[in-house]
């Protein structure tokens, strides 16, 4: 099942300096965070404050190539978690076809952004990227990989308000 999101807050990882963003489900407490880069989380965050360049960025160019073909985007799909590696399809549609194409979350995300297109999360990235209790082993016996250990153990939802971009 899908449920569709919204981005409740960007953030910055204040370990590895990684620019995070939270999905929050509409209806519900469901939240995932996605580790993103640098030039995505700039792409988002300018489309969420409907900043405008003199110049197009990459997603915009993209954006304006679909508007050329007189297409859309009617949603994206963050549609799976395999390896630590999310996947997100995007789905175009115009009057004489639809297909959709395989994406990485963040750039999927700047792209519905842009055409004001729903973001929706399938269930089992939800159910795959919560930690539960027990749920992990340290494969890293290091002092730095026990202090990292316990830094996810004891993160909160909370947390990830904490550090705006």
């Amino acid at each position: 099942m899908l449920h569709e999101v919204n981005i409740a807050s960007m953030a910055i990882d204040p370990t590895s300096n990684t620019p995070i963003i939270i999905l929050k489900s509409v209806k519900g407490d469901q939240a995932v965070p996605i580790w993103i880069g640098l030039l995505e989380a700039t792409s988002i965050a300018s489309a969420l404050r409907d900043i405008k360049f003199d110049r197009p960025m990459t997603h915009d160019l993209f954006k304006n190539f679909i508007d050329s073909l007189e297409m859309a985007v009617s949603k994206v799909e963050v549609c799976d978690l395999k390896d630590n590696t999310f996947y997100a399809r995007i789905y175009f549609v115009s009057e004489q076809k639809s297909f959709d194409m395989d994406a990485r979350p963040s750039d999927a995300i700047a792209i519905a952004l842009r055409f004001g297109a729903p973001i929706f999360v399938d269930d089992k990235i939800f159910e795959n990227s919560q930690m539960t209790e027990g749920d992990y082993e340290v494969l890293n016996k290091s002092e730095e990989g026990k202090k990292w250990a316990e830094y996810l153990e004891n993160l909160s939802p909370e947390d990830f308000g904490k550090y705006k971009v």
